[in-house]
């Protein structure tokens, strides 16, 4: 999936799935629609990206990306501890958050990626970023969404 419109589906499907305690702290109420979803991702620059390293541990980091429909795109260095980790474990976690206590938003993307290189990525994509060291993309495909934004934090 990778139309503009799919992120609000699949947060649709994961909501759909989840179990009654998920949904209650993710109330309809306080999910951002669709567009919403899109136009907060977009607007945003940096987001922390998990993965799992080959010996089981966890690997966290923060990360800039560049969403495209259900898929999101994030730069890397040629043999990052990222990269490795993706290649043997391709699931993956993307936290984008901001705010704190009663004032915040949060949106959750899992997924499956894979390692790009810089020719096969969508051309635009490095002009949306700066830097010299991009060797590579990894391509985060979404296959489960949740999000939540604080009253008027989100338009």
């Amino acid at each position: 999936m990778t139309d503009a419109g799919s992120l609000g589906a699949i947060q649709e499907a994961t909501f759909a799935k989840a179990a009654s305690y998920t949904a209650a702290s993710y109330p309809p109420e306080s999910r951002l629609s669709p567009e919403q979803l899109n136009r907060y991702l977009d607007q945003r620059a940096f987001a922390v990206v998990g993965s799992t390293r080959p010996d089981g541990r966890p690997h966290s980091v923060p990360t800039s990306y560049v969403r495209r429909g259900a898929a999101l795109w994030m730069p890397i260095g040629k043999g990052s501890a990222r990269e490795r980790n993706i290649r043997a474990n391709p699931k993956v976690s993307l936290v984008v958050a901001e705010g704190d206590h009663d004032r915040h938003v949060a949106v959750i993307i899992e997924g499956t990626a894979d390692v790009v290189d810089c020719d096969s990525a969508p051309s635009d994509l490095r002009e949306q970023m700066d830097g010299d060291w991009i060797e590579g993309w990894v391509r985060l495909r979404a296959n489960r969404v949740m999000s939540y934004a604080s009253p008027g934090m989100v338009s």
